[in-house]
């Protein structure tokens, strides 16, 4: 492609060596719903252990340190995760995050349409990109599928400032040419036009992927819903993530927008827009046949309970998606959700479930939260695990932070119950360090 910069590279600039020593927890396939055990099947737990990184990448797993030409970081008596994977996430809503009062559709209007218009500042961009990918990873997240703007520089800042961190992010400009402000929508043709610049110029860059960013069904015509299909067609390896069913004000506009489509999801579907590299987000209200659907044609939903129940827009029915053999990842819906924090999300997840009778194990959550959602994204040889050949992105946690925290965890009397309570009590305070491609990049 004339005029594509050269490609980046993946690996850390630090040493080619490192051997991290922690107690080692990741997953070999899905630990289901069952009631937890300390060896669930698909749990890999591997206490006191080196995970040893060479070339940004895992060279494997041993219980005896490694010899005295490896570079050693001691992180024993804390707990080494695979790097969490937000898949969903706005990166310009940081700032209107925690806003007061109001359901989506008005929430949209009020907060989140002022904040975007200012991303057509390059400077703003730049500035919020890199804001925005450090507190990430000030998170212990590594990887995330990322809502920019319709601003084509807010595109391009994201995917520079996730390059310069060496991190696996996945966006696209916002799809847009009605029912927004003038400053935030698109037409055919400029949308087209930016949209096969950026892939041109980012798709398959490092470890970049474009995302065909449908922002929701309303904010599109039918001919920009086609052009998305088309595109997602025509670039093989590119995604597709938007919204769908979050809440029940905006089903009855999509209702009156779409008069033709059976659902929500149907306006997705007839339009070539639900398969396996679509990342739906929310899922509130769905029905059996939506569900079956998406099982149907191997598309996820990312689940965003502290967004759905900050703004007061329903339960999704994990279990239910689950059963149909849809895919569920999680993601935090900043600033519909109020943390980048994947264990409040997985906490609120809990709770969301258990409004429903169905208890959600720390071992379901954490596999959501990692190999679930690389599996999801055909990413699984990647991230999402400690298995040779992924790139060691990767995070050391303490166990417990704050008296009660403290508290809690000296009582514990299995892995699950203290990883269960870790779950519910842990957040970015508890983070000892970050690591992408074996690289340090953040210190808690």
């Amino acid at each position: 492609m004339a005029g594509r910069p050269a490609p980046s590279l993946a690996a850390p600039p630090a040493a080619s060596r490192l051997a991290l020593r922690a107690d080692l927890l990741d997953f070999t396939s899905d630990p289901g719903w069952d009631p937890p055990t300390d060896d669930t099947p698909g749990l890999r737990w591997r206490p006191d252990h080196w995970l040893l990184i060479e070339d940004g990448r895992i060279a494997g797993v041993q219980a005896a340190p490694p010899g005295a030409d490896w570079p050693r970081e001691d992180h024993r008596g804390h707990l080494l995760l695979p790097g969490f994977i937000d898949t969903h996430v706005h990166m310009p809503q940081m700032e209107v995050v925690a806003s007061y009062g109001t359901e989506l559709l008005h929430w949209l209007e009020t907060y989140t349409f002022p904040a975007e218009q200012r991303y057509a500042d390059p400077a703003v961009s730049a500035a919020g990109a890199a804001r925005f990918l450090d507190a990430l990873l000030a998170h212990g997240t590594t990887s995330a599928v990322v809502f920019p703007t319709v601003h084509k520089t807010s595109v391009d800042a994201l995917f520079a400032a996730a390059e310069a961190r060496h991190m696996r992010l996945l966006t696209g400009k916002c799809l847009m040419d009605r029912n927004a402000p003038p400053g935030l929508t698109d037409t055919l043709a400029s949308a087209e036009r930016d949209t096969l610049d950026l892939i041109a110029r980012w798709h398959g860059r490092g470890r970049l992927a474009y995302a065909h960013t449908v922002r929701f069904a309303p904010t599109s015509s039918d001919a920009q819903l086609a052009l998305a299909g088309r595109l997602l067609e025509a670039h093989p390896g590119t995604y597709l993530q938007t919204h769908v069913a979050e809440n029940r004000d905006e089903l009855q506009w999509v209702a009156e927008l779409f008069p033709q489509s059976r659902s929500y999801l149907d306006v997705y579907a007839a339009h070539g827009l639900v398969g396996p590299r679509s990342v739906l987000a929310h899922g509130v209200w769905f029905d059996d046949e939506d569900r079956a659907l998406l099982g149907a044609s191997r598309a996820q939903v990312s689940h965003c309970p502290c967004s759905n129940l900050f703004l007061g827009s329903g339960l999704a029915h994990w279990r239910a998606l689950d059963d149909a053999g849809c895919a569920v990842s999680l993601g935090t819906d900043v600033g519909g959700g109020t943390s980048l924090s994947m264990q409040r999300t997985m906490a609120d997840a809990y709770k969301v479930q258990a409004l429903q009778g169905v208890r959600l194990p720390a071992w379901k959550a954490l596999h959501a939260a990692t190999r679930g959602a690389a599996e999801a994204l055909g990413l699984a040889h990647e991230i999402g695990s400690f298995d040779v050949g992924c790139t060691a992105d990767c995070a050391a946690w303490h166990y417990a932070v704050g008296p009660m925290a403290q508290a809690r965890d000296a009582v514990a009397s299995s892995l699950h119950e203290r990883l269960f309570a870790w779950m519910n009590l842990a957040d970015e305070r508890n983070l000892v360090a970050t690591y992408v491609a074996g690289r340090h990049c953040h210190v808690g």
